[in-house]
């Protein structure tokens, strides 16, 4: 009761909360409107002999329009003990009163709220991505327990209970298929729009649909730790986290307001003293600079291509955990790759077999994939794959199997016996002579030899290799076309690093790396190159990720890795990289564009202030509508 009690709360207070944020902008926009309306009637009154109910209206409009704007800026104000925009906004519409300028005051408030209201809305849309996903998690789970089904809330599920999803459900929770088989869609994920086949034994991933077939699904972690958490935690924490030119820019912004102040304050007197103007001259134009001069553009600039950037990386499997990181990537100047696992898929793959003329490939492949079935070693699940899949055989049962540690297989079917290991197990000298000497090319080619005796001959030898993944090749290539150097850091040995090196077109390898060796050679790239990235995604990596500039790892590898990195690419898709640092340097592109033409309209609005050219009206258009197109601008990075 007390699980339900808590599960019904939090939906409760996460439902709250997600109405909250959907009524907010529009509320703000719907008082942006009001206040416009009432400084509509407030001046078509004030035409006539309503003089009285006009200032009522434009006061309304000011209290309408301005409270939530003022009531940010009072918070923050108070929060930081420092003045904002906000209040500069604040200030200048008053004074505008002050001086008898109602119209042009309410104004600046009503386009100062039109301008926060589209900021909020704005807002909103780079955290769509979020929302979306937050959505696609469902909320009930069809319980197994005891031969019965009951509905209970995904908060109330613990590790190994079992849970019934039908064709076109979403999985609740992270598990592994107990019974049935299945096609998933795990795009949520993944960003991998063809489906894939599921057998018993095999992963499912909460938020991902079930497409086929039923399927009994045991739960291996909590609703709290599923992998569809993580992505929805990663985001949210990436979208409050700081960019250092964001937090540059707020620091910016506590003494930019300070001068500014002092500028108006200056303002009210000297030109009345040294230029001659009215003092109603100069303090109208004070209250004009007060709103030209203010920052509200510059402050824009980089939050929201920021949030955007963020979001389309998280729409698109890339995943980071801050505004810095992503800010790094644009100043990349190498990239250091784990092999196994990142460049290469990570298991071994039959790639060649050789057999003495005069024997059957077939039962030469069926004895030996008979006799490694035996065997845990990864090069003997190799070859009992390859023969299933190719073959089609049923694996057979020797008489006898010996296991020789180190060296090799040892087994009797009748009338035969049969031998399967290193040349050293077989024989050096025959090993190096069979196939005219194959076996050296091979292992030049960076692979790994296992040698088939039958009655005391050589009957065939199969080469295995860590495949090298079909998209590694693009990726380095698109890589080196951005302009960085490409490292490989392996503990394979120095010829099998060399081929897989010329194979993914890597610039660099180095060779029988231990973990501690990769961090060294992570701190001497950064010493020949100055920023730079690692790439990786095993425990033995998680050292490397946290010393590099900036840590990548790939969605599937080990939790550590997961935590140590500061980007993941959920799908293990490397060409991901080059996308991530184009959106960084398109996202740093779009920033100093917003910062350059915010510059540039506070300048000209205040030397035509100066110049007695500017009006309050088109002063207060000239500095919201800036405003505005600098955080449109920033918008065109959802779409990227």
């Amino acid at each position: 009761m007390a699980q339900a009690a808590n599960a019904l709360s939090e939906q409760t207070s996460g439902s709250d909360i997600s109405m909250l944020e959907k009524v907010k902008p529009h509320s703000e926009l719907a008082a942006a409107i009001l206040c416009g309306i009432l400084i509509a009637a407030g001046w078509l009154l004030g035409k006539g002999d309503y003089g009285a109910v006009s200032v009522t209206l434009f006061i309304l409009a000011y209290v309408i329009g301005g409270f939530a704007k003022a009531k940010e800026g009072i918070e923050d104000t108070i929060a930081n003990k420092e003045l904002n925009v906000e209040m500069l906004m604040i200030l200048a519409a008053v004074g505008s009163a002050i001086i008898g300028y109602w119209t042009e005051g309410a104004i600046l408030i009503f386009i100062f709220a039109m301008s926060g209201a589209l900021e909020t809305y704005t807002m909103n849309k780079s955290h769509k991505e979020i929302s979306s996903l937050m959505e696609l998690q469902p909320e009930e789970a069809l319980l197994i327990k005891n031969g019965m089904e009951e509905k209970v809330h995904v908060s109330a599920l613990s590790i190994g209970d079992m849970i019934l999803v039908k064709p076109g459900e979403r999985v609740p929770s992270d598990g592994r298929i107990a019974r049935g088989h299945t096609t998933i869609d795990e795009a949520a994920i993944t960003g991998e729009a063809v489906p894939v086949a599921k057998n018993i034994g095999e992963e499912v991933f909460a938020g991902t649909v079930n497409l086929t077939g039923s399927m009994t699904v045991e739960i291996t972690k909590p609703n709290s730790d599923t992998l569809f958490q993580k992505i929805i935690e990663l985001v949210q924490s990436a979208q409050s986290q700081k960019s250092p030119s964001q937090q540059f820019i707020e620091r910016f912004e506590g003494a930019y307001v300070k001068i500014v102040l002092a500028v108006v304050f200056l303002m009210m007197f000297i030109p009345h003293y040294l230029l001659g103007w009215s003092w109603t001259e100069t303090f109208y134009r004070a209250m004009i600079l007060l709103v030209v001069a203010s920052p509200c553009a510059l402050v824009a600039s980089i939050m929201p291509a920021t949030l955007s950037a963020i979001s389309n990386g998280a729409r698109h499997g890339i995943l980071f955990k801050g505004g810095v990181h992503l800010e790094n990537l644009s100043n990349l100047k190498a990239i250091a790759f784990d092999k196994t696992g990142t460049l290469t898929k990570g298991k071994p793959e039959v790639t060649d077999i050789l057999v003495l003329p005069g024997l059957s490939v077939e039962e030469v492949m069926l004895k030996a994939a008979s006799i490694e079935s035996h065997s845990n070693h990864p090069l003997a699940g190799a070859v009992v794959k390859y023969v299933k899949q190719t073959l089609n055989v049923e694996i057979l049962s020797p008489e006898s199997i010996e296991d020789v540690p180190g060296w090799g297989v040892r087994a009797h079917f009748p009338n035969e016996s049969w031998k399967i290991g290193k040349a050293g197990f077989i024989d050096v000298e025959k090993a190096e002579v069979f196939a005219e000497g194959a076996a050296l090319k091979l292992a030049g080619e960076g692979k790994t030899i296992v040698f088939i005796e039958k009655n005391g001959e050589i009957a065939a030898l199969i080469a295995l290799k860590d495949v090298v993944r079909s998209e590694t090749k693009k990726a380095i290539n698109l890589l080196k076309a951005q302009g960085i150097h490409t490292v490989m850091l392996t503990g394979d040995s120095s010829k099998t690093a060399k081929a897989i090196a010329a194979e993914s077109h890597v610039d660099q390898y180095v060779a029988e790396c231990l973990p501690e060796t990769k961090v060294e050679q992570v701190k001497q790239l950064q010493r020949e190159f100055g920023t730079i990235a690692m790439v990786g995604d095993g425990i033995n990596d998680a050292p490397a990720l946290a010393a590099a500039n900036v840590g990548i790892a790939m969605g599937e590898g080990t939790d550590i890795a997961l935590e140590t990195a500061d980007v993941v690419l959920m799908k293990n898709d490397l060409p991901r990289i080059a996308e991530a640092i184009s959106l960084s340097r398109k996202m740093n592109s779009i920033i100093k564009q917003n910062i350059i033409f915010s510059i540039l309209v506070i300048m000209i609005l205040i030397s035509s202030n100066f110049l007695q050219f500017l009006d309050l009206p088109f002063g207060v258009i000239g500095h919201e509508g800036s405003t505005i197109l600098v955080i449109l601008n920033s918008l065109r990075l959802l779409r990227s």
